[in-house]
């Protein structure tokens, strides 16, 4: 199932999507919470008054509320050589907060304190059952909620100057995420990730490359923390990443998921 959270009224609301005709539409409202404790979704009792809407007429929300996002750096051999840096020997983690989500179609704010601004395309995967010391031979899927799409926006020179990255990957709105949620969808199959920046092709990889596949990182990841239903993972970016100026517009998409779309402006 495809869904989506949008603004309507004043109101936010949940919403079934369907491909039609290569378009995204939302045909039906959902209740709220939706699947995140492996219950399926229901029908809202206003959906026989819902007319089905186009996705991009919609002003749509982050899909999901995490308590708490966990990222995971260098997670591509190909990027992690192309910033001058070694593989590494086991995941990379570090977070963003809350407060830097942003909605698809947000503005990327350039913080003046940097001087230069990264793109970083990525898949992002939602939880949906609280996980705690989880192994690598489990299945995983029960504790997944479905997919979408994240760009772990960063302050690059920043990153280099502070030596951690709190600072350089947390300025409010430096995690837009969207447009909407799938809930079936296998990252082990090999998902394709591209990244443009105005039309141009910047970033193009698969989740097949992933120096440490979903199995490790909940492994990995759930040996130190809780994970609660709906806290996101980001899973890293492949190569390609590079700096944003204003005005441009940044496109992230994975067939299947869409298109996550944002503009760049200064702070």
């Amino acid at each position: 199932m495809k869904y989506c959270w949008f603004e309507a009224g004043g109101s936010p609301l949940y919403g079934e999507i369907e491909e039609r005709n290569g378009e995204f539409w939302v045909v039906a409202l959902l209740s709220s919470p939706l699947a995140l404790h492996g219950q399926p979704p229901t029908k809202n009792d206003e959906t026989g008054t819902f007319e089905p809407r186009r996705l991009s007429e919609l002003s749509l929300l982050p899909p999901v509320a995490p308590s708490k996002i966990v990222c995971v750096g260098r997670n591509y051999r190909d990027h992690a050589k192309e910033l001058g840096n070694e593989v590494p020997a086991e995941p990379l983690l570090f977070f963003k907060p809350p407060s830097s989500l942003l909605a698809p179609g947000g503005i990327i704010r350039m913080p003046a304190a940097s001087q230069r601004v990264d793109f970083e395309g990525e898949l992002a995967a939602i939880i949906g059952k609280r996980a705690r010391h989880l192994s690598r031979d489990q299945d995983i899927r029960e504790y997944i909620h479905g997919y979408t799409l994240a760009n772990d926006v960063t302050a690059r020179d920043l990153q280099k100057k502070d030596g951690q990255w709190t600072r350089a990957k947390g300025f409010d709105t430096f995690c837009p995420l969207g447009p909407f949620i799938e809930t079936v969808l296998y990252p082990a199959a090999g998902l394709i990730l591209e990244t443009r920046v105005n039309g141009e092709l910047r970033q193009h990889g698969s989740t097949t490359d992933f120096l440490f596949t979903l199995p490790i990182l909940l492994e990995y990841i759930t040996s130190a923390m809780t994970l609660e239903p709906g806290d996101l993972l980001l899973t890293g970016t492949p190569a390609g990443v590079g700096p944003l100026a204003a005005g441009d517009i940044v496109e992230v998409s994975i067939p299947g998921l869409g298109k996550l779309t944002n503009t760049v402006q200064p702070e």
